[in-house]
């Protein structure tokens, strides 16, 4: 990874050359937010409207919050977010290998067939499965042989193409300002608790925020000084994010309210069948285009980045128990895309989630990763809360009062719904 650009960017001054610098916040936006996430958005607009919209936008404000906070661990104290859990103790790196074998294995599949779905909509000519499988391959023979600058202009171009498709829909039905003024006074209707929950903790919030650190290395982002790039970054991302959720929920209380609606992926083929009955058939097919970026985004971000999560996980799993942390440094070739568990962990990603795509999905796997799944954002919000609050991190990169209090309330919230995650398993 590190070393793949050539050569250390200038530091860019003023924010019209930083937005010229954008990249890394984009590609863990695109990546977090799936087609399940704006299915679940659309569903809680289809019951309640614009009510919920309050949460929507204190959700992406915690995703803010988090991705900062990672990505400041990066630049600050010059280790990635793996050499960080290792100075907690060796459990972390077991937790973490735990979850993203199982993790990966059970999101191949996935991500494989949220992208099939709309390419078979669109061009029927194959199965969903064989178009799951041959987006799958390609997203696979991007990262084996695609390096940063290639993936973050792919990624970029289909969030450019989200942006239009997703926004444009939110456009075409017309929503009504006033009542989306007054979405923004916090409420909770009865019966919403479950969706307030889910548009705060879920939307965009995976181990792909963790992978936020290594897109600034790739791009050449290096030391303390880049801090302020890193957050108009990370900003750039993040309200993008935002703005496609809040796209979703106007489509929702626009033009499903008091339907029911389709869980999972393909509720949003449900939606394309509702855009072409209303509009015709030239509305549906740009917002399939559109469900496409979506789905495929979060595949290649996730083949890219939780890979290079892996690899340097690999690598500080193998150090000696008193390898001085200051070894552990960034800058390490072993966790590029070159390395043998880059390779390894997008192969995992790739080949044995197929057998889940003709298969249903074993219960026993189903439970481990939902358990383990969350359980993972609690542990990424607390481990930072430590890590950039103790002499692990230089005292001019230690989280302010905000930063702290976020962090904070993200914790007591992801733990909350870690408790209702896996109380559920047992009822």
């Amino acid at each position: 990874m590190a070393g793949e650009i050539g050569t250390t960017p200038e530091i860019p001054v003023g924010w019209r050359a930083r937005l010229r610098q954008i990249g890394p916040g984009i590609m863990a936006a695109a990546t977090g937010v799936g087609a399940g996430d704006l299915v679940a958005t659309m569903v809680a607009g289809s019951r309640y409207g614009y009510v919920l919209l309050w949460a929507a936008v204190i959700g992406t404000v915690f995703k803010l919050a988090l991705a900062e906070a990672v990505g400041r661990w990066h630049l600050v104290s010059g280790q990635t977010i793996l050499a960080g859990w290792r100075t907690l103790g060796r459990w972390t790196l077991l937790y973490f290998g735990a979850y993203a074998v199982v993790w990966g294995f059970v999101y191949g599949a996935t991500a494989m067939s949220a992208s099939g779905l709309p390419l078979n909509a669109l061009f029927p000519v194959m199965s969903v499965r064989y178009w799951a499988i041959l987006c799958a391959l390609a997203g696979l023979v991007l990262v084996w042989f695609g390096h940063y600058g290639v993936i973050e202009k792919l990624m970029t171009v289909l969030t450019g193409i989200m942006f239009v498709t997703v926004v444009g829909t939110a456009v075409l039905v017309t929503p009504n300002l006033l009542d989306l003024a007054g979405g923004l006074v916090p409420r909770l209707p009865s019966g919403s608790l479950v969706y307030v929950l889910g548009l705060v903790g879920g939307v965009g919030g995976t181990i792909t925020m963790a992978a936020y650190g290594y897109w600034t290395l790739a791009k050449g982002w290096r030391s303390p000084r880049w801090l302020p790039m890193m957050r108009t970054d990370n900003a750039v991302g993040y309200i993008t994010t935002g703005v496609f959720v809040i796209a979703m929920l106007i489509v929702g209380a626009e033009l499903l309210l008091g339907h029911p609606v389709t869980s999972g992926d393909r509720g949003l083929l449900v939606l394309g069948d509702t855009l072409a009955a209303d509009y015709g058939q030239w509305a549906r097919i740009p917002f399939l285009v559109g469900f496409f970026a979506v789905s495929f985004t979060s595949l290649l971000g996730v083949w890219n980045g939780v890979s290079l999560l892996f690899a340097d996980w690999w690598r500080t799993l193998r150090l000696p128990r008193d390898t001085p942390v200051e070894e552990l440094d960034a800058d390490d070739r072993r966790i590029g895309r070159r390395s043998p568990a880059f390779r390894v962990y997008a192969l995992w990603l790739t080949f044995p989630p197929m057998a889940l795509v003709f298969l249903d999905r074993p219960f026993q796997l189903t439970v481990v990763y939902g358990a383990l799944g969350a359980l993972f954002m609690p542990f990424l919000a607390g481990t930072l809360l430590v890590m950039l609050n103790t002499s692990r991190t230089p005292r001019e990169g230690r989280s302010s009062w905000l930063s702290n209090a976020l962090l904070g309330l993200c914790l007591a919230l992801f733990v909350y719904l870690a408790y209702n995650e896996i109380t559920g398993l047992f009822d």
